[in-house]
């Protein structure tokens, strides 16, 4: 089995709170596959200011880093990074509905600035990200991508966190699932389209069948945040997202929700980057070597709260599976 990938709630009351707060949940989960769909992009708001710690990386760009970046990036100064903003702590919207924020986005925007250049984010559907890379639209892709064999093919990746997959259901667990296991019979599974945890349903289905029970039955949704919805409204039992993503989830939900067993199936978190784009990828791969020694990598982790996913050392293609 292949690894995987909330908003910030608004001031809502009632039943919408919990709807708004826990299900407006973020997006990548360790996504797996390369997706075709259309590109739904919102310009994002630049979101460094001086007292993040992207902010504060040390110094204002290496000029050995810069002159890696391919032409079009040092001409513009800026770095265009698609991001699917449902996926909180890793990539959502702040209360202001247009600001995109995140453990992603303070990351990024400190790679830029170790470029020498800046990071402009733009909103784009998950399963469309590597798409719009390959056709040259974007510069990098930093959505919780799962770096695996098959997405390798497509793009390049430097890798920059460690992740694992968890199942959330509602409190109590109700249906009394243990993990991705037989529990799972003959239950909803709520995924996001374009994800290793929709990927991974037909295999879990197929064992359940095989044992003589109900087929697990996938309820696929846009970003993250209908899988979280479908959970609340009753359409699903369980939600299966990223670890640091459920996590996050759970402790937005007021109790609503908990994690069912443990979580499993831990890979890397890759930066996706277009092939042949020259350098980019060891300028990235560098950066980032950078930002670990210099702190500014475990400062942004411990700010969203996903410091247990630190790595000590980037790699170009290091997927696991």
């Amino acid at each position: 089995m292949t690894p995987l990938r909330l908003r910030r709630p608004a001031q809502v009351a009632g039943v919408v709170t919990i709807a708004a707060a826990l299900f407006v949940s973020g997006c990548s989960s360790k996504k797996s596959s390369t997706g075709s769909g259309g590109s739904s992009s919102t310009p994002a708001t630049n979101t460094s200011s001086s007292s993040s710690p992207a902010a504060s990386a040390s110094g204002s760009g290496s000029s050995d880093l810069s002159a890696m970046l391919p032409a079009s990036i040092k001409s513009s100064g800026t770095i265009k990074i698609a991001t699917d903003a449902s996926y909180a702590p890793n990539e959502f919207f702040d209360t202001d509905g247009k600001t995109i924020i995140g453990m992603d986005v303070d990351l990024g925007n400190a790679i830029a600035a170790k470029l020498g250049v800046k990071a402009n984010f733009q909103n784009v559907t998950f399963d469309a990200i590597i798409p719009a890379l390959a056709g040259g639209k974007y510069d990098l892709g930093m959505s919780s991508f799962t770096d695996n064999k098959d997405r390798e093919k497509t793009v390049d990746f430097v890798t920059y966190f460690s992740a694992g997959e968890s199942l959330i259901v509602a409190k109590g667990n109700p249906k009394g699932v243990t993990g991705p296991d037989l529990t799972l019979c003959g239950l909803t599974v709520a995924v996001e389209k374009g994800t290793t945890e929709e990927s991974e349903v037909p295999d879990l289905s197929k064992k359940c069948t095989d044992a003589g029970k109900k087929a697990v039955t996938a309820l696929s949704t846009d970003d993250q945040n209908g899988a979280n919805l479908a959970l609340q409204s009753g359409r699903a039992q369980v939600v299966s997202a990223d670890s640091p993503v459920a996590e996050y989830a759970v402790k937005q939900s007021n109790g609503a929700f908990e994690i069912a067993g443990k979580s499993y199936e831990t890979a890397p978190y890759g930066i996706a980057i277009p092939k042949n784009d020259g350098q980019l990828a060891q300028a990235i791969q560098q950066a980032l070597t950078q930002l670990i020694s210099d702190g500014t990598y475990k400062q942004i982790l411990e700010k969203w709260g996903v410091g247990d996913g630190a790595i000590d050392s980037p790699q170009i293609n290091g997927a696991t599976s």
